[in-house]
């Protein structure tokens, strides 16, 4: 009888103790910081020092880019130009990315990407924020919080623990998680016209996720558009149907 009792003790400590771990490394878990060598630090309002690849032209549109979580943003730069022929670029180094000192949180990514508008918004009178994966929650909630002439999201999600939810089925990830990227909550405040790009085969962001922020955006401001043949890691902002 003690042997019986005492399977279920441990079954329920080696739970308890990955659960622990989950909580304590769960940030090691989402951000993946990238070492790559270019781009400037600036010193920004509000005592922020981001570091940022960019591309100054002449003309009043620019670029906000905010990357996904294991990107080294300067790689898509041709990809940016190719798509905003004649804007501005400023891909944002996350904390602890490229030029930028730090560790990444939620809470100081949407300070520095606050920072960071503020900085271009001066400088060009017409702001489009494209983000990438984790990079979608920052320009999501970005564009709730400041007006921008358009946002694109590139396989985005509702929220963090929607998506942690359905790969760790079996932990209590929406009670544990701190950097939540509440998506779906932000979209509601979102007055740019809007597109989202989904990956047919996208193994990372369930398509349920994706559409579930793409409802919660005011009807006829977002655009849902599934690019075919493509995952999470291959697909190309090159789809971008014209307007």
């Amino acid at each position: 009888m003690r042997q019986l009792l005492t399977v279920p003790a441990i079954l329920l400590a080696a739970y308890l103790a990955v659960c622990a771990l989950l909580f304590f490394q769960q940030r090691s878990m989402l951000y993946f910081p990238q070492q790559f060598s270019g781009g400037s630090l600036l010193a920004l309002g509000g005592g922020a020092r981001v570091g940022v690849t960019q591309l100054e032209l002449p003309g009043p549109g620019a670029v906000i880019y905010f990357g996904g979580n294991a990107e080294a943003v300067p790689g898509s730069l041709p990809e940016l130009q190719a798509v905003f022929p004649g804007q501005s670029l400023y891909l944002m180094h996350y904390r602890g990315y490229g030029a930028t000192p730090g560790a990444p949180t939620e809470a100081g990514l949407h300070a520095d990407a606050l920072a960071l508008y503020e900085h271009v918004r001066v400088r060009h009178p017409q702001v489009t924020l494209v983000g990438r994966s984790l990079g979608s929650g920052i320009a999501t909630r970005l564009a709730s919080a400041r007006a921008v002439d358009r946002l694109v999201l590139v396989t985005p999600y509702d929220s963090m623990a929607a998506v942690a939810g359905h790969h760790y089925r079996w932990l209590p990830v929406r009670l544990l998680l701190r950097d939540r990227y509440e998506s779906a909550r932000y979209a509601a405040h979102v007055n740019a016209p809007t597109t989202i790009l989904v990956a047919e085969h996208d193994a990372v962001i369930p398509r349920a996720s994706s559409e579930a922020l793409y409802r919660s955006f005011r009807p006829g401001l977002a655009t849902f558009q599934l690019v075919p043949g493509v995952g999470h890691n291959d697909i190309s902002l090159r789809a971008l149907k014209s307007d």
